[in-house]
């Protein structure tokens, strides 16, 4: 087939749905540029979930990424493939640091924190409740966020007094309109606070998960536990990966069923529950756009002809997948709780599929039920149309999500 030019991703976000129609257009994988980099987008389903699992394809981009030595020091996403984590290591590596992370989020200790997700909704409502009538509301800002940051802030032990330094950097690292000087300060304050609460729970350490890897870090000799640089970029890993994508999830489903009446017909009249709330919401609107990156371990023949060579970066496309007409259909594009398949990508696929899933679906779920409970006659208090999107190739969401918790007088 012909050579196609590459394609530049808008940093900005600001039409994804037309871009990932463009990407899906140009085949199964296409090059992009990600701001200057240049990677495979993978958007068809069955060839991203053959490279997700495919042991031919690494995350380590230290280890397999020619191209990574340069990159990593000029980069405005370098932090997303430096970091010394589960989320870059390949083989034998990724499996000592999941292992090390895997109990706590358990099935068990999963649904043992349903009570303290239902009193932290509920503490938040409680203060939206005793706003004054027909104030416009940022349920983005006063839900969407606060939920996620406070139970992953419970979850790791981080102090109340830290959380919000820890949200504006998390806010960050997934803001992809940074300058490559901006994000590498950002990562510096990041690392900076990770050190303190660090030290902080090294010298008084509690019933948390942060104070459980340090303990790993210290007490391991086998070599099985973590280095400093994995205790830090773990820590990273646990607190953005459970704050960022929960807030976008939130946020999409409450504006997809305030701009679809009928979808909350289906809810209110018994045909559709909160759980497929959720997992449409995950497939229509996924928290991420574009998970950067994997790598080629060997040349990877495609479908249609084109070849991933080896060295060569590849970028998981997961919104662009998601909606892929061949999985789900010529109605792919319309949010529906009755599709009788809502399968998707949201939470990755494969050894990497995301520790965090079950609580973010026990977030998502438990907000959502409390808050239209509370507010069944709330509306947006802007068009749907003027919701704008969070800058950003990656994160999937909007500035701000105005609302009228009760109707407003006209």
């Amino acid at each position: 087939m012909p050579e196609q030019p590459v394609l530049v991703l808008d940093p900005t976000g600001s039409d994804h749905h037309a871009e990932h129609e463009a990407l899906r257009a140009r085949g199964p994988a296409t090059l992009v540029d990600i701001l200057g980099v240049t990677a495979w987008s993978v958007t068809e389903p069955n060839l991203l979930k053959q490279l997700l699992t495919s042991p031919q394809v690494s995350k380590d981009g230290s280890a397999h990424w020619p191209a990574y030595a340069q990159t990593v020091t000029t980069w405005p996403l370098a932090l997303w493939i430096a970091a010394s984590s589960m989320f870059t290591a390949y083989g034998g590596d990724h499996r000592r640091l999941r292992r090390l992370v895997t109990p706590a989020f358990s099935a068990r200790r999963i649904e043992a924190m349903r009570p303290a997700v239902e009193a932290v909704v509920t503490g938040i409502l409680d203060g939206l409740d005793a706003r004054p009538a027909g104030e416009s509301v940022d349920l983005r800002e006063q839900l969407a966020y606060p939920l996620p940051i406070t139970v992953i802030g419970q979850l790791m032990g981080v102090p109340e007094s830290r959380r919000e330094g820890f949200r504006a950097q998390v806010d960050g690292i997934f803001d992809t309109t940074l300058t490559a000087e901006q994000a590498a300060a950002n990562t510096t304050a990041v690392y900076q606070d990770l050190d303190e609460l660090i030290a902080a729970k090294r010298a008084e350490p509690g019933e948390d998960l942060t104070s459980a890897l340090i303990a790993a870090r210290d007490e391991e000799g086998d070599g099985s536990g973590l280095s400093d640089e994995e205790l830090r970029d773990t820590l990273l890993l646990m607190i953005s990966a459970g704050y960022e994508t929960t807030v976008n999830v939130i946020d999409q489903a409450i504006a997809a069923l305030l701009t679809d009446p009928e979808q909350l017909a289906h809810l209110r009249a018994g045909r559709a529950d909160w759980s497929d709330v959720v997992e449409e919401t995950l497939r229509h609107e996924p928290a991420v756009k574009h998970l950067p990156l994997r790598y080629a371990l060997e040349d990877i023949p495609l479908p249609d002809g084109q070849t991933i060579a080896k060295g060569e970066a590849i970028l998981a496309s997961y919104a662009a997948a998601n909606r892929h007409p061949d999985w789900h259909g010529p109605t792919t594009d319309r949010f529906d709780l009755t599709r009788p398949t809502k399968e998707h990508l949201a939470f990755g696929h494969g050894v990497h599929f995301c520790l965090g899933a079950a609580l973010a679906r026990l977030e998502v779920a438990t907000a959502l039920r409390l808050l239209f409970e509370r507010f069944p006659e709330m509306e947006l208090a802007v068009p749907a149309e003027e919701l704008a999107p969070f800058a950003s190739l990656i994160s999937n969401g909007h500035q701000a999500l105005p609302v009228h918790l009760r109707p407003v007088a006209r």
